[in-house]
């Protein structure tokens, strides 16, 4: 158990949140909390603390990732269970928040997702949310309380540099909705960068991608966006550059959802290696060996003691260039 002036912390971690969590423990000398989830025959879920949180600061640890409703329903559970044994504060760590891509009504007759999660998540508990590279940013106002969304950009820049991937390097987006995080990606590893123009139909999670916006001719390429589930569009754009005189080509992922098919695909791909995080407990990647997996548990590590410290989060924003010297 950490604890400082502030009172003590306990980190807790749902069905899909331990490993993740176990490494947050490990960065910050703390036990990970003693706690139990139980699936039923019929599908119900049933969550457990199985030690006191009276009057303590509780961190609960659970991507909204691969099975996004359980995963969402047990997160309201956690922050109802928390709250009812008394805990003085709860945060609600969800690396990757799923529904931040329904952030809009942007056809007749559909529900806001991302807002009726947040809604939710403020209702059953919780008292500050912190997670990364929303889809949309804006859903950050869709919370009344506040909420850190951190980002993995120098973390996976950091990873290009250390392994010295190119000295003839252009980083592209592949959208232009994307483009101003690429720029930041840009400005990081000091290279230039060129936007895709793609289009898509209606729900289907492939995209079109029509133009290459930019110079990548005898170039080599790093492909950056903030998560990825069938693979398509990444698996276009790679043979779209390459048409253009694209050389080797990278791709890097704030967060990875793709199944086994995917994952297939990307081996037959032109690219040569996709960088992404542990955001989300995906074994589907784990022994793909075009997949390289980065930690970002040490910087949500950061991030939970500055907030239980009273100590100031936008460091880990402002500050990115020294963001590897502080973790």
């Amino acid at each position: 158990m950490l604890s400082t002036g502030h009172g003590e912390i306990k980190i807790f971690a749902g069905s899909t949140g331990k490993a993740f969590a176990q490494k947050m423990c490990d960065c910050l000398g703390a036990q990970l909390g003693d706690s139990i989830v139980i699936k039923f025959s019929e599908g119900n879920t049933f969550v457990r603390i199985n030690e006191s949180v009276r009057d303590k600061d509780v961190y609960l640890l659970l991507p909204i990732g691969l099975d996004p409703n359980n995963e969402f329903v047990e997160v309201l559970f956690w922050m109802d269970a928390f709250k009812r044994a008394s805990a003085d504060s709860v945060t609600a760590i969800i690396p990757y928040f799923g529904y931040a891509k329904g952030d809009k009504k942007d056809e007749p007759r559909v529900s806001i997702r991302a807002r009726v999660c947040a809604e939710c998540i403020e209702l059953a508990g919780a008292d500050r949310v912190v997670t990364m590279d929303l889809h949309s940013p804006q859903v950050q106002g869709f919370f009344k309380k506040p909420v850190d969304n951190l980002t993995a950009m120098p973390i996976l820049c950091n990873y290009v540099l250390d392994e010295k991937l190119s000295d003839n390097l252009v980083v592209v987006s592949p959208d232009a909705g994307f483009a101003k995080n690429a720029r930041a990606y840009a400005e990081y590893l000091n290279v230039s960068v060129a936007i895709g123009d793609k289009t898509r139909s209606g729900h289907d999670e492939n995209a079109k991608v029509l133009e290459i916006i930019g110079n990548v001719k005898d170039k080599d390429v790093l492909i950056v966006d903030d998560f990825t589930i069938s693979g398509g569009t990444l698996i276009d754009l790679a043979r779209e550059l390459k048409e253009k005189g694209a050389k080797r080509i990278f791709a890097a992922l704030s967060h990875i959802l793709l199944s086994d098919k995917g994952v297939e695909k990307l081996m037959k791909s032109d690219i040569e290696l996709l960088i992404s995080t542990d955001s989300v407990d995906n074994p589907h990647v784990k022994n793909c060996p075009k997949i390289k997996i980065v930690s970002v548990a040490p910087l949500f590590s950061e991030t939970i003691r500055r907030i239980h410290n009273r100590e100031s989060v936008s460091p880990l924003f402002n500050n990115v260039k020294q963001m590897k010297l502080d973790i």
